[in-house]
């Protein structure tokens, strides 16, 4: 294990981001998971808009 390397832990602060390969993936990993949680959060909020929207709209 070179000196920096932790196994341990898939934290940004504990990676070796000076080595290009685990730079290029934990970067492309992460990016992919932003984009997952960015698209589960728009689906939650349109849900959540959705249903007030039909709550209103069966109360009056």
């Amino acid at each position: 294990m070179l000196h920096g390397e932790t196994i341990h832990s898939m934290l940004p602060q504990d990676l070796p981001w000076w080595s290009p390969d685990h730079a290029i993936f934990f970067g492309v990993l992460y990016g992919v998971l932003a984009v997952i949680g960015t698209g589960v959060g728009v689906v939650v909020l349109k849900s959540i808009a959705d249903t007030l929207k039909e709550k209103r709209s069966k109360a009056h």
